[in-house]
């Protein structure tokens, strides 16, 4: 009995595991590959709706999103001031300093820029006058091959007017209400600057804290892999601020030399715009410019304009291969293509408020992912040649199909062409 009984054991032993194949077997007799890449495919789509529910969330608190987008911003540029001031100071004065001191410089940027096209209005508009006279003579006796004479010109300029008072006049109370709109869109403006201020205040006094409480709320086994995360990120995102900032700080000292030694009517205010405009990736810097040069065609003419195009031309190189590199160093290692690809499709999502962001959040994904991910071991040498592999392929598909034409003329059966062997 004890034999026969080891005997049965090992009898069930040796077949279990191939009833446990057929258990296992699909009844549709899916591939392996396919139920993998099934799975796969799934998750994938499992992420997508993730992102687009985190996404539509976002787009119904938008006016917060923003909000704490721009404290973040704001914390990132000033957190090494407020750290470095509270070495001397206790730290709420350091941060209302820093922030005053903010405010301060903004404030006389802005009261400047305002005077001084209060103080060059009157010139402007002589000099204004004079560029459009000596742009209609150029396009009425220059080499360009077609010609316009300065009566086509009114007449066409008149006509426009005619037609946007005909449109006024006709969607009166259409534009009435996009007024009120604008006005509520106005007091949110106003908003959302107060709340980013709030919270800023905050992130820079008690930034430290919070984020330890944070921290504290999640479980043990997670808080290093999160916290290495989030400072992976944090470093990305505060670098890329910096960088930003000082690059359009670079831009627009430049743009305000260039365009006071050609002479072009305001310079300081052309020179402000550039710095906002540095804060859109790829176009902001070069549409702000754009309009620069074109002061300075109706203002000064053809010459200076080609003299600002191409001083335009060579801040743009400086800002792509020195500052670009120099202030940004590797915190922001994102190729041109997906920087193109981001801000493109951001502006496709949320208009320019999707331009604007767009480059942060790859980034800080990009680092957090790099953070999270340990990479195998790169691929060192020449890649194989593609032409090669698809050669390689097609030769063992041939081989393959006369391999199995041999065999079934051996067995006598009829080959692929319908020949009986």
């Amino acid at each position: 009995m004890p034999r026969a009984s080891s005997s049965a054991a090992r009898v069930s032993v040796r077949r279990m595991p191939e009833r446990a194949m057929h258990a296992e077997r699909d009844p549709f007799d899916v591939p392996r590959w396919l139920r993998r890449y099934g799975l796969m495919a799934w998750l994938l789509i499992g992420i997508v709706i993730v992102v687009a529910m985190a996404v539509f969330a976002t787009t119904r608190i938008q006016a917060v999103f923003i909000a704490v987008f721009v404290a973040l911003v704001i914390t990132s540029v000033l957190y090494p001031v407020v750290s470095a001031l509270a070495r001397v100071m206790p730290r709420a004065l350091a941060t209302a300093v820093a922030m005053l001191g903010s405010l301060a410089v903004v404030a006389g940027i802005f009261t400047y820029v305002i005077t001084s096209v209060a103080g060059q209005w009157e010139d402007l508009a002589d000099q204004f006058g004079q560029g459009i006279d000596d742009i209609f003579e150029f396009l009425e006796t220059g080499p360009l091959p077609i010609h316009f004479t300065q009566a086509e010109i009114y007449d066409w300029i008149n006509g426009l007017v005619a037609e946007a008072q005909d449109y006024v006049s006709q969607n009166a109370g259409t534009l009435a209400g996009q007024v009120l709109s604008n006005a509520g869109a106005v007091a949110l403006i106003f908003t959302v600057l107060a709340l980013s201020i709030f919270v800023t205040v905050f992130f820079l006094l008690r930034g430290g804290d919070m984020w330890r409480w944070f921290i504290n709320q999640l479980p043990a086994r997670s808080r290093e892999n999160v916290h290495r995360a989030a400072s992976s990120g944090w470093y990305t995102f505060a670098g890329y601020a910096r960088g930003t900032v000082i690059i359009a700080f670079a831009d627009g000292v430049l743009a305000f030399i260039l365009l006071a030694i050609v002479g072009v009517p305001l310079a300081a205010p052309l020179a402000v715009l550039v710095f906002i405009g540095a804060f859109i990736p790829l176009i902001g810097a070069p549409a702000a410019m754009v309009i620069a040069a074109v002061v300075a065609l109706a203002a000064g003419g053809i010459v200076d304009a080609l003299v600002v195009t191409i001083g335009i031309a060579l801040i743009g190189q400086i800002e792509g291969h020195l500052l670009q590199p120099l202030v940004m160093g590797r915190q922001v290692s994102l190729h041109p293509v997906v920087v193109a690809l981001g801000v493109t499709a951001g502006t496709f999502l949320a208009g320019l408020l999707g331009a604007i962001i767009a480059i942060p959040i790859l980034a800080v994904l990009w680092a957090v992912y790099s953070a999270l991910h340990e990479p195998d071991p790169p691929v060192e040498g020449d890649m194989p040649d593609p032409r090669g592999i698809a050669e390689g392929v097609q030769r063992r598909r041939q081989r393959h199909n006369e391999r199995g034409a041999d065999d079934e003329v051996a067995e006598g059966r009829p080959s692929v062409g319908g020949v009986r062997g």
